[in-house]
Formats: structure tokens, sequence, C-alpha cells
């Protein structure tokens, strides 16, 4: 009998949140095959990484740009799909651009000519979406809607970088019409730039409390955390 401090293996919680992404797509009426999972891995262990990777979980998420460079040095010949997501400060932006394939925190100007500038000519395009701000939360990075075509300009004119589309952080809510609400919005931001004629792919919201919501307003990547690694150390 499982005792109730066991903890679940990575094999049992990758399959757990499989199995809610794959509930939220039929509910949604979505092929699951539409969602992708992104694993957040910030402040976890290497190891962590490895033994989701040998499940096959390929892409992971860091929050810190050095812990990015060490842990794609540390795992360096298994094939990661590497993401930024954390706030993106301009002194970091060529550890990001040398170590990351994708990056989710652009919302300045100045960082997407920093990435530009900065990403090796050896290297494909780095993948870049926008992140757009909800709410009024300090604390919080992102910018505001009206700003986002310039900044889409801008990246969209960058051989070095490859538009992909938004992420989003909305303010935190327990009811998940309220999540909704907030998702709704940024689908109808990322829906504008489309219509704009830019060739967006990617809306990544949705986090271990909320993917529920997020895929049922169109998500297409989730960040998934807690409920892949348990508690951060």
């Amino acid at each position: 009998m499982q005792t109730s401090n066991h903890s679940p293996s990575p094999a049992q919680r990758l399959a757990a949140v499989q199995a809610r992404i794959r509930q939220a797509c039929q509910q949604a009426g979505r092929p699951v095959e539409s969602v992708r999972l992104l694993a957040v891995s910030k402040r976890h262990p290497a190891e962590a990484i490895r033994q989701l990777q040998a499940l096959g979980q390929t892409a992971f998420g860091e929050n810190y740009a050095s812990e990015l460079a060490e842990k794609h040095r540390q795992l360096d010949e298994l094939p990661l799909e590497w993401h930024y997501i954390g706030p993106l400060q301009s002194n970091k932006t060529r550890t990001i651009a040398e170590h990351a394939h994708w990056v989710q925190s652009v919302d300045r100007l100045k960082l997407v000519q920093r990435l530009h500038e900065q990403r090796p000519a050896t290297l494909p395009p780095l993948h870049v979406c926008l992140q757009l701000k909800l709410g009024d939360e300090a604390t919080k990075s992102g910018t505001a809607a009206h700003e986002l075509p310039a900044l889409a300009e801008a990246v969209a004119k960058s051989p070095r970088l490859k538009l992909r589309g938004l992420m989003c952080i909305p303010p935190p809510e327990n009811d998940p019409e309220h999540q909704r609400r907030w998702f709704a919005q940024a689908r109808q931001v990322y829906e504008r730039l489309r219509q704009e004629g830019h060739a967006l792919d990617t809306l990544s919201m949705g986090m271990s409390q909320d993917l529920e919501a997020a895929i049922a307003e169109g998500s297409t990547m989730v960040r998934i955390g807690t409920a892949l690694f348990g508690p951060r150390p």
C-alpha cells in the first residue's frame, strides 16, 4: 500500500500532467498535438532534467541566464530544447543569445536589438515570443498590447531572430472563469497580430494551477514546473 509520504516518481508526474493536457484538449475540442509541454526546470538539478528527458520530454524552460548556461553545459550531450522564460535584463542577453533556442520574455526594443546582434551566426535564428503584460502587477514583466506591433515588426526584420508568438503570465486567480478571462484577452491580442500579417504559431500561457483554462482559450504551449518536478528546492 502506498504511504502518505510517498513522493510520485518523475514518470508518474509526467503521466499525470500529460493526462491533464489530454483531458483539457478533449473538453476544448482540440487535438492533443496542438499543445506543447514546456517543463520549467528552474532551481531543479540537471539530474531531474535528465530523468524527464529519458521519458521523452525534450523542451525545458529556465528563468535565470546563468542557470540556463550551466545546465546547457552539464547536459550538452542530450538533444534538449532550451527556453528562456524569465525577466530579461540587457546585461544577460548575450548568455541567452548563445545558449537558448527560444526566448519567451522579450518586452523591449532594446532587447530585440541586442539579441539579434549577439546571436552567433553559426546558430539557427533564435525563436522569440513577446511577453504581453496582463493586469497591473508591478512585479511582472511584459509590455502593453498597444506596444506589441512595433516590437513584432522589429523582430520580424531581424534575420537572427524568428518571431513565433506571445507569452503571458496573468495575475493569479483561483476561479477558472476568471483565469479564462485573462487568457481570452491574450488570445485576442495574438489573433490581432496574426491579422496584421505576422505568422505567429505559439501562444505560451498556462502553468500548473491554470493549464486547463489556458488550453480552453487556445494556448499552444503550457509551462509546467511544480506539477512535474515538485516544490522548488
